[in-house]
């Protein structure tokens, strides 16, 4: 890596500084408020004894999630979309995103016939929001699942989660990759990229995207490597979170 100094003074392979409270809502039967700098979402998971229609009587659960922004969570107020009248397609691709990234570390039949309903919700967003969301909810998933085990809604033995997941943003700026962008980096990156990573390592989701000029297999290589060091880093703080 070079000696680059962002404008943060992080340096190119330095996440910003990552903050989970869990337990964060007293109501819901998991949660977490994660802040990746600016950037805060609370994540929250509702757990149901039951499952959908077109699952019951078939032995497995369901992991799914919803994402949503505050009107001010970005520096101009946003409409709210359930006043709009309709879910907007961004909105719609993140809460699918989430979904997938934790379903990717869920056993289902371990689950048993229970829901469990993720809410992401940004409160202030200065870049990450999607990849902070699926790094908070997966400590929500994973108390959630706790709940149910202690309430005899998940049988003792049982392992639903089988292993954890994070995710994280990487781009190039100025020609060079960088970790977990801030906004200011976001909108002049010439490659955007998330990095959705379990925690033995293995790739759930990579979402890359030229925003100028195309990038060789050096370059994406330079960012899959620091999306996957990220995740090895934001893995541990989890770990740290749960078991505190």
């Amino acid at each position: 890596m070079t000696d680059t100094v962002r404008a943060d003074g992080r340096t190119i392979d330095q996440l910003r500084p990552v903050t989970i409270e869990r337990g964060w809502s007293a109501q819901a039967e998991g949660s977490a408020l994660i802040s990746f700098g600016g950037t805060r979402v609370l994540c929250t998971a509702s757990f149901t004894n039951g499952v959908p229609r077109w699952l019951t009587g078939k032995g497995r659960g369901w992991v799914t999630a919803e994402y949503a922004m505050l009107p001010r969570a970005t520096n101009e107020r946003n409409d709210r979309e359930s006043v709009k009248g309709r879910i907007g397609g961004r909105t719609h691709e993140i809460s699918r995103l989430i979904g997938r990234a934790l379903r990717a570390v869920v056993d289902t039949k371990a689950l048993g016939e229970n829901t469990i309903v993720i809410d992401c919700d940004v409160l202030q967003a200065d870049g990450g929001t999607r990849t902070a969301a699926i790094t908070g909810a997966y400590v929500a998933l994973a108390d959630a699942i706790a709940w149910g085990r202690e309430r005899k809604f998940v049988a003792p033995s049982s392992v639903p989660l089988i292993d954890s997941v994070s995710a994280v943003s990487v781009g190039i700026i100025d020609g060079e990759p960088m970790l977990d962008l801030a906004y200011v980096e976001d909108v002049r990156a010439e490659t955007d990229m998330n990095v959705v990573v379990t925690g033995r390592g293995l790739f759930v989701e990579v979402q890359g995207t030229a925003e100028g000029a195309p990038f060789d297999k050096r370059e994406l290589d330079a960012l899959l490597d620091l999306g996957v060091a990220g995740c090895g880093e934001l893995r541990d703080l989890q770990a740290a979170a749960l078991s505190a």
